[in-house]
């Protein structure tokens, strides 16, 4: 795997980053330690009292903090931008909401949280010279799904403020899945359907690589053992085999094993709205 820390700024609208908000960082972190081999070094943080990376070979892979008793678990995807300020003014202009105005962040860059047109919340970061992420290797960032109510609303906000291309993938009568892309896929977003509950906000999933000497059906298993939640049992995608977890505080999140895409899993369809 490249050395992260030659890795140039990703392109805007990239995943650069993921956070876990939970209710328990002692339990969280003794979670996916056993799960993925994560270590982890604290430092002392103004905004959340401490702030944890946690780590794979050396690599940082993810963000710990610890939230108050009165807010969800959950896991918190950062994309890329190049100036923050205009990107929350981008932002507003789309639809969007500033939940956090922009915030320079010693050592670490600016950041801005905003809530899309369709609730979904996530982080703009203006990475600093010394980002460093690890990506596509099993235990670490693989894929990020925006799971919503209102695809128009989201087709229009995240590829006008990226400029990426929206690629339909249709699997299944009645699904709606669509890649956002820039030379190639970069996030994707689905419209919920009968399988969600309809007070279900929309949201980011993300999803973790699932070694594939293990698989993702052995994961899951692990993680039930562990304490942990198997939302959605192990199925097949065009992407990999995959399943929907929530550690033990209840934030979700999946897991893939790319080395088992399902062939025939999708098949293209024309998207009136690519061009």
């Amino acid at each position: 795997m490249e050395d992260p820390m030659t890795h140039p700024h990703p392109a805007p609208g990239t995943p650069c980053w993921i956070e876990l908000a939970t209710l328990d960082e002692r339990a969280a972190q003794t979670f996916y330690a056993a799960l993925f081999g994560w270590s982890y070094h604290t430092k002392p943080d103004p905004a959340t009292g401490s702030y944890t990376i946690a780590s794979l070979d050396g690599v940082p892979v993810a963000g710990l903090y610890r939230v108050m008793p009165n807010q969800p678990p959950s896991w918190l995807l950062h994309l890329a931008v190049a100036n923050v300020r205009s990107a929350v003014g981008w932002a507003t202009s789309l639809g969007g909401t500033v939940l956090l105005d922009p915030v320079d962040i010693p050592g670490r860059g600016s950041i801005a949280h905003v809530r899309d047109p369709s609730g979904a919340i996530c982080v703009l970061w203006e990475i600093p010279d010394d980002w460093a992420f690890g990506t596509d290797e099993p235990g670490m960032f693989s894929a990020a799904d925006l799971n919503t109510w209102d695809g128009d609303a989201v087709d229009h906000f995240y590829p006008t403020m990226f400029g990426l291309h929206s690629h339909q993938v249709g699997y299944a009568p009645g699904i709606d899945y669509v890649e956002w892309r820039l030379d190639e896929p970069i996030l994707y977003r689905n419209v919920m359907g009968d399988e969600y509950q309809n007070a279900t906000p929309s949201h980011w999933l993300i999803y973790l690589g699932a070694d594939p000497r293990r698989g993702a059906d052995v994961l899951a298993e692990q993680a039930e053992s562990l304490g942990g939640t198997v939302v959605l049992p192990p199925f097949d995608t065009g992407y990999g085999r995959a399943a929907v977890l929530a550690d033990p505080s209840g934030a979700r999140f999946a897991i893939t094993d790319r080395s088992r895409p399902d062939p025939d899993w999708r098949a293209e369809v024309e998207d009136p709205y690519d061009d």
